[in-house]
């Protein structure tokens, strides 16, 4: 089992408690007032934080195919030192659990991209199962609640083999503040974000999906150890598609991202090797 070490873990504000209760991330002895529901965030798990601040390989691509087939075409055009890759709902439901083997034996770190939103135990079993197919990351839905998620982060700590990274999904790209007006979610979408981030910290996951709007926000109540994976990356020739919040690659690592999700600019390009060396000498000018 892998052990993760706390260092320099930085105060968060839940906004929306009562007196905007101020919590650290990682695990408390107490949650986040009324916000989880989950009375002890079951620290029969060790209380410690992984490691991530400066990391290479920041790019990770989006396999957004519908069969093995062609990803496998795709993936023989790059080298798995460059990037890492996204594996999300259309191309595993397409291959199948055989298919993260075969992408992991080809030496790529993946990110299993299923965005689990379940009752607690049956998440828990999934992310146990994902650990074994040897993902690099996966990601739960923070709006699964505390229970969840704690239970997802449990399961993990307790495997045998090597330790995914968890992160937690908290407002979707494509979604502007009108979108969650319509849900019920009177909050703008920076504010939701901050929420479910602070209640991510609280259980002790290691990370979260936001977009490069929300990373400076982010980035002044989280440490450099917590992840903030950013979707919607784009140069500005690039068409922003059915992404919402969108910004480029230097001014997204500037801004405290730890890594950066790009698809159709790299998967679609005549040369997506050509295209994939521009965005990692972009990341590169930054550091």
């Amino acid at each position: 089992m892998n052990q993760k070490t706390c260092t320099g873990c930085a105060q968060v504000v839940i906004p929306g408690t009562v007196s905007n209760q101020t919590i650290k991330t990682g695990y408390s002895d107490q949650p986040p007032g009324d916000n989880s529901g989950y009375s002890t965030l079951r620290h029969s798990a060790p209380a410690l934080r992984k490691e991530i601040q400066v990391v290479n390989k920041p790019i990770i691509i989006a396999l957004d195919f519908p069969t093995a087939t062609s990803a496998e075409q795709f993936l023989t055009q790059l080298d798995p030192g460059d990037c890492r890759v996204k594996i999300g709902k259309e191309l595993f439901t397409a291959a199948g659990p055989e298919f993260i083997r075969r992408v992991v034996g080809l030496g790529f770190d993946v990110f299993l991209d299923l965005k689990f939103h379940d009752i607690p135990n049956t998440v828990a079993g999934a992310v146990r199962v994902a650990a074994e197919l040897g993902v690099w990351m996966l990601n739960v839905h923070a709006s699964g609640g505390v229970a969840m998620m704690t239970e997802a982060r449990i399961a993990l700590d307790s495997g045998a083999g090597p330790r995914p990274l968890l992160i937690a999904v908290t407002v979707l790209t494509s979604l502007a503040a009108s979108d969650l007006q319509q849900l019920g979610i009177p909050s703008d979408p920076a504010e939701q974000v901050s929420r479910l981030a602070a209640l991510t910290a609280q259980c002790g996951l290691d990370g979260v999906v936001c977009s490069a709007a929300e990373t400076p926000m982010l980035r002044q109540q989280f440490s450099g150890e917590f992840a903030l994976v950013t979707p919607g990356i784009r140069r500005p020739e690039d068409p922003s598609g059915d992404q919402k919040r969108v910004v480029g690659p230097t001014d997204a690592m500037a801004m405290g991202s730890t890594y950066l999700v790009v698809g159709r600019p790299i998967t679609q390009a005549d040369s997506p090797a050509e295209a994939l060396a521009q965005f990692n000498s972009a990341v590169a000018s930054v550091s």
